[in-house]
């Protein structure tokens, strides 16, 4: 789509029609309710339960790999603590996906959406991938089922206990916790404006599930750096946006992002540990919702770099005149190697 006309493109071509949103957000009640009461009512494991089902943003989109805003992420509280115990992890993980894959199949014909199951690369895959599609348009939503640790207990919208990450950062286990924090994940993008999210609709399908790529999320909090660096502004120009997302990709090894929303530096152990997390090489990208989980350190930056600069000369970033569109100035490290300030 030409630059100028990226907001119709989203709007037209990004969004899926509302008939199948409610048809999807049906199906969804009807998953987490199977989650929350059946799931592990005769689970021979003492102490499994599932205790809530944090859904996530809602990963939808129309036609064959189009999609808006983040995964639908479904993932099931348990009574534990964090364990180091990775046996043990991995066998409650993998018995708890087959139990849910085989309750989908049975249930599936009487849906009023297609459901297709993703074939995991893995042998003992983290999570379950799956999608809804229309029977009748292109329309789908992609999910995916994280069975995760009630490390977060209750959360009431405010920061967590300082503990719950101390704890956290002492099992070493970098990254690995990252699905009990999916609600403060989900609530992270929630909270931003509509036309933002829209953007972040946009680099994703961009993006284009490449493989050889970093994961999305760190797409989402690239653009959500871009924007508040940039602009911060409710209404702002779609096409600058996209461009310095790029931009930003570009220039990965200059970039280091992290939030205080649901941690900051006032504890000592967890200021010491993000002090060592800021100092690796870049780029580093901590999710707003767990320090251990530095996103720049996925391979395929360069990949997807050299993907940014090949559509620096594309329609989507020329204006009618045929110049370039100028990403917004945000603030990377500057070229004496100090570090500038980040967010």
């Amino acid at each position: 789509a030409s630059s100028w006309r990226l907001d119709y493109f989203c709007s037209q071509h990004l969004q899926p029609q509302e008939e199948f949103l409610q048809q999807a957000s049906r199906a969804v009640d009807r998953i987490c309710d199977f989650l929350k009461t059946r799931c592990f009512q005769d689970a021979p494991q003492p102490g499994i339960k599932v205790l809530r089902v944090r859904s996530g943003g809602g990963r939808a989109g129309r036609g064959p790999g189009w999609s808006c805003g983040g995964e639908r992420d479904s993932a099931p509280g348990r009574r534990s603590v964090l364990s180091k115990d990775t046996q043990t992890r991995n066998r409650i993980r993998r018995g708890s996906l087959r139990k849910i894959v085989r309750w989908f199949s049975e249930c599936k014909e009487n849906m009023s959406l297609e459901l297709i199951f993703e074939k995991s690369k893995w042998s003992n895959p983290r999570v379950l991938q799956f999608k809804l599609r229309s029977k009748k348009t292109e329309d789908f939503i992609d999910f995916d089922v994280l069975p995760a640790y009630d490390a977060l207990g209750h959360y009431d919208g405010s920061m967590p206990n300082p503990q719950i990450y101390v704890d956290l950062i002492r099992t070493g286990k970098s990254g690995e916790f990252s699905p009990c924090f999916t609600e403060l994940q989900k609530d992270f993008i929630k909270d931003q404006p509509t036309k933002l999210k829209s953007l972040i609709c946009l680099v994703k399908h961009w993006y284009n599930e490449e493989k050889s790529f970093p994961p999305k999320y760190a797409l989402e909090l690239l653009t959500v750096y871009a924007w508040e660096q940039g602009s911060g502004k409710t209404v702002f120009n779609t096409a600058e946006g996209f461009r310095t997302v790029l931009w930003l990709i570009e220039h990965y090894k200059e970039i280091r992002i992290y939030w205080t929303e649901y941690y900051d530096f006032q504890n000592e152990i967890i200021k010491q540990y993000l002090q060592k997390q800021l100092c690796k090489t870049r780029p580093v990208i901590l999710d707003p919702a767990d320090p251990t989980a530095n996103l720049g350190e996925a391979e395929g930056w360069d990949r997807l770099a050299e993907k940014a600069r090949c559509y620096a000369s594309m329609n989507c970033c020329q204006k009618r005149d045929g110049s370039v569109v100028e990403p917004w100035d945000v603030p990377v490290r500057e070229k004496n190697g100090k570090n500038c300030l980040v967010l």
